[in-house]
Order: structure tokens, then C-alpha cells, then sequence
């Protein structure tokens, strides 16, 4: 489980078409080498992906994580090229603080940038997604783009809009956004079992 507070932003050094579909991605990071171990789970730009390697490479820590087909058909991490950079954040141990929401790092599926507006304090998104995933988006919900914990601004038929801070423009990937680009999006888990328990009655 994670929280969508971003702890780095990785770029991909390398990634590799293995058999079956299978993709292997190494990303850079700046993690302590030692912190990191083999099987553990990284939200990567949302994605929950299980470290398969460890390594260090011109001073820099880097770790590898296996993509399934799909994987990458259903999330941006089929896009991923050497150079991408991308949201990180380590799982949650016991204690830890609960800054943003309960966040799987399971994605629903994409979100596209329809609109920008760069204001003075913050900067506005509005994103189109599929009305099956957009059902669960509700003013003043929680969702996760790109790994990173938003609290919606509005909604109107397929389309919702958040508000991004300096810090999160300056902190994650979201800053580099442009019109066109998809990003990942999970909705709220809450979300989603009520409407469940709804459609079981």
C-alpha cells in the first residue's frame, strides 16, 4: 500500500524486451542502495511493481522491476523509454505517516490532459477519462495520477479537474505535463467498494 506522496523522482536507464511479452525496466533513483531489497514494492508513476535487482551505477543506485504484457498495455509504462522520468514512492511500513490516501498501485487506466491553466500559485489540470473510471470521481474525492495522492476540483460528464501546488509541480512528473499527455490514474478505492456493495443489492 502507499500514500501518493512522492519520496523521488527515477529515470529509466535501460529497458530490455525479454520472452512472453515481458519487459525489464532499470530506473536510477536517489534511494540508498542498502535501503532497497529484492522482491520489495515501488509505486512507479503509480504503477506497483516488485524489485527484481539492485544495483549501482556511476554513484547512482538503480533497481529493476519486471513489466507483463499486461502491464504494459494497460498503464504508460509500455511508453516508457530510456530517459523517462518517473514518480516514485516507496510501500508503507507500519507507522508511517498517512499524508495523502490509501493509494494500491493498481491502475484503473489512463487519463488524458484536455486543458493546463498556469497560475500564479498553483496550476489547474483537466483530464478526460473513460466514463467507466470516471463514475468513481466525485468534487472533492480523492484520485491518483501518476502515483501522486489529488484531491479532485470539479467534475462535469468525462472530464474532472485538480489543482496542483508549486511544491507537487516542482516535487513529480505532473510539472512537465503537457496538453495530449496520459498519465495513469487510479480512482479511490472507497470509491469503488461502495459502488460495488451498491450494484450487489
Amino acid at each position: 500500500m502507499f500514500t501518493g506522496i512522492i519520496t523521488d523522482v527515477g529515470e529509466v536507464i535501460a529497458v530490455d524486451p525479454r520472452a512472453e511479452g515481458l519487459r525489464r525496466l532499470k530506473i536510477a533513483c536517489s534511494y540508498e542502495k542498502a535501503s532497497i531489497v529484492e522482491g520489495a514494492s515501488i509505486a512507479c508513476s503509480g504503477v506497483c511493481m516488485t524489485v527484481v535487482q539492485i544495483g549501482e551505477q556511476v554513484g547512482r543506485t538503480w533497481f529493476a522491476v519486471d513489466a507483463a504484457a499486461e502491464t504494459l498495455r494497460l498503464t504508460t509504462v509500455g511508453r516508457w523509454t530510456e530517459g523517462s522520468n518517473i514518480n516514485l514512492e516507496r510501500a508503507l511500513k507500519m507507522g508511517d505517516e498517512l499524508g495523502g490516501h490509501v493509494v494500491a498501485g493498481h491502475v484503473d487506466g489512463l487519463a488524458t490532459l484536455v486543458s493546463r491553466e498556469d497560475m500564479t500559485d498553483m496550476a489547474r489540470l483537466e483530464l478526460r477519462a473513460a466514463s467507466e473510471l470516471t463514475r468513481f470521481i466525485a468534487t472533492k474525492g480523492s484520485v491518483t495520477l501518476d502515483g501522486v495522492a489529488l484531491t479532485v476540483n470539479e467534475v462535469a460528464a468525462d472530464t474532472f479537474s485538480v489543482l496542483i501546488i508549486p511544491h507537487t509541480l516542482r516535487v513529480t512528473t505532473l510539472g512537465q505535463l503537457a496538453v495530449g499527455d496520459t498519465i495513469n490514474l487510479e480512482v479511490d478505492l472507497m470509491a469503488r467498494y461502495a459502488a460495488r456493495l451498491l450494484e450487489a443489492r
